[in-house]
């Protein structure tokens, strides 16, 4: 009990040392330890790298297994395919390649529908006559 007793107020001085303003003691070996404890933090971020690494690697080779099973291209192949196709269209061209007009924009020749056509082709029969006897 008195081994106790001396340890726990032992403790207590020292600290209570350092609260006074007292000087810290110097460990001959803290700039040492200090280096290996940056050292071992440094080699814990390199497995932790390495593992993850590995895991992503397993992971793309599970995801490349997936792709050549049921013939899907990677988002960049789809992206290098695209561009390869503009660049080979627009070889021999000076300008960019012109867009397709969407329909219902620009000029066409053909007579537009009014909306109340459009309507009548989506209402059912009996409807429809009642509003074409008017």
């Amino acid at each position: 009990m008195n081994f106790v007793m001396k340890q726990a107020l032992g403790g207590a001085t020292k600290d209570m040392g350092k609260m006074l303003g007292g000087e810290e003691e110097k460990d001959p070996d803290a700039e040492r330890k200090e280096e290996e404890r940056q050292e071992a933090l440094r080699q814990q971020e390199e497995e932790r790298k390495a593992k993850y690494a590995r895991m992503e690697a397993e992971r793309e080779s599970v995801r490349q297994g997936i792709r050549d099973k049921y013939g899907i291209k990677k988002k960049e192949e789809k992206e290098a395919e695209a561009q390869a196709a503009m660049e080979q269209a627009s070889e021999g061209s000076l300008t960019r390649p012109k867009k397709a007009v969407p329909t219902g924009c620009g000029n066409d020749d053909e007579e537009e529908e009014g909306i109340m056509d459009t309507v009548m082709k989506f209402l059912p029969g009996p409807l429809a006559d009642m509003f074409n006897k008017k």
